[in-house]
């Protein structure tokens, strides 16, 4: 479980170094996107304990990012299991355990398999996985681990899935790695008594 106490700089009550967004200082643009972070059904999946509580201390950044994040959900250039590899390849890339914790069940529930999880857990072979859970993987690996994609791999990803789904998944892997180094920069914990599913590998 994650008990430890946190550091001197943690606010308690937001998990990071900065203290929770308070809602009567917003304007009305980030009165409706605190609203969406807390009201069920919103589309948040942390809620205000997330990187869209701290986007909120510069709401234009939170506006734009929203519709990001809202087109990569509701766009159906490739399936919610296709998506969640990527994004999980970039959490364990840029060892994110904030980010892979919120994503692991949500990448199974939406159809991933099990050993594709363990595969990008422990950096695993991708011998055996589903063609397209490989390739993406595979891109996803020399993106961040390699800082360089190679004309192999680079030739397979785009034959498996064309120039805007291919331009889609880089965006979207990017778009979580900078989620990656936001929840770094303000060490954002997970929630007390929730267990951390990212080993240290």
């Amino acid at each position: 479980m994650s008990d430890k106490a946190y550091p001197s700089d943690i606010f308690e009550d937001s998990g990071c170094r900065l203290p929770p967004v308070q809602r009567d200082r917003l304007d009305a643009v980030g009165k409706e996107i605190y609203d969406a972070h807390v009201e069920p059904g919103g589309g948040s999946i942390a809620g205000l304990w997330g990187p869209g509580g701290i986007k909120l201390h510069s709401p234009r950044i939170s506006e734009h990012t929203r519709e990001l994040t809202r087109y990569f959900r509701r766009e159906d250039t490739f399936a919610a299991a296709l998506r969640e590899v990527a994004i999980l390849v970039t959490a364990r890339e840029c060892d994110s355990q904030f980010e892979w914790t919120a994503h692991e069940p949500l990448a199974l529930e939406a159809g991933v398999t099990q050993a594709t999880v363990d595969a990008i857990k422990y950096r695993g072979d991708l011998a055996g996985l589903a063609e397209l859970d490989a390739a993406v993987i595979q891109l996803g690996r020399e993106i961040f681990a390699e800082r360089r994609v190679s004309s192999a791999t680079f030739a397979r990803a785009l034959a498996l899935f064309g120039r805007r789904t291919l331009v889609d998944l880089v965006s979207l892997m990017a778009n979580y790695a900078g989620t990656a180094a936001l929840l770094c920069a303000f060490d954002l914990r997970i929630r007390p008594g929730k267990e951390p599913l990212l080993p240290e590998v």
